[in-house]
């Protein structure tokens, strides 16, 4: 896997890493904490609710599968924390990823996220994520990772899927990422009662999932933040 232009590591403030793309003039995470708002902004208000929401209302029991989709891969911190928590949890998932500008393997070990997630995860990820490639891989006991080198609007999900966590960079600098013909072709992939979830929160992405058939909340943000959006596909 081949970087196109170079990435700057930066430390942020929660300890964790994060990378600076220059070509963008982006960070790929907060540089308040890259591990903070992954885990505030999509484990939390993402995956973790979608679990809790689904075992109040279905039975006692936590689902036994999911699907999650991230658009915008990059570092695979997203990832980490969640298959670290569904292996944890029991919970089956099958995650795909969608990253048109794919990382090397030595880029991602810099970054050094074995120390917030188990030693064991952080390793078989290392090891397996070159054959993640449009193929499936068993990284933990329950988790199923596949990788797609391409553009968002070039992908189309072999599965429907239950979240999707949008961590493109931001509309200020990657517009083309937040047009209402991507998020309805996202939409179109989402299983009725599934949730879409973003660290950023606007009017015009607002107005757009409406449209789109989604209910919209405003919660709180992670540091640095004040707002987020999550969306329920109704």
């Amino acid at each position: 896997m081949e970087i196109k232009h170079e990435k700057a590591l930066v430390l942020t403030a929660d300890g964790s890493s994060t990378l600076y793309d220059a070509e963008t003039g982006e960070h790929y995470h907060s540089r308040h904490g890259a591990v903070g708002e992954s885990r505030h902004v999509f484990l939390g208000m993402g995956l973790q609710h979608y679990v809790s929401t689904r075992t109040s209302a279905v039975s006692t029991q936590t689902p036994a599968a999911l699907t999650v989709l991230e658009v915008g891969f990059g570092t695979g911190l997203n990832f980490l924390l969640s298959a670290e928590y569904c292996n944890s949890q029991g919970v089956r998932m099958e995650y795909l990823g969608i990253e048109a500008n794919p990382l090397a393997v030595e880029t991602l070990a810099g970054l050094e996220y074995g120390q917030f997630v188990p030693e064991e995860l952080w390793k078989e990820f290392l090891q397996k994520y070159p054959r993640s490639i449009n193929e499936w891989i068993l990284v933990g006991p329950n988790v199923s990772l596949c990788v797609f080198h391409q553009a968002i609007l070039d992908f189309q999900a072999p599965v429907k899927v239950d979240i999707v966590y949008f961590d493109a960079f931001s509309a200020t600098h990657q517009p083309e990422m937040w047009s209402d013909e991507v998020l309805a072709h996202l939409a179109g992939m989402i299983n009725p009662g599934g949730i879409f979830v973003t660290y950023a929160i606007t009017g015009d992405l607002k107005r757009s999932l409406r449209r789109l058939g989604f209910m919209i909340e405003k919660l709180p943000g992670a540091p640095g933040k004040r707002e987020m959006l999550r969306a329920l596909k109704i």
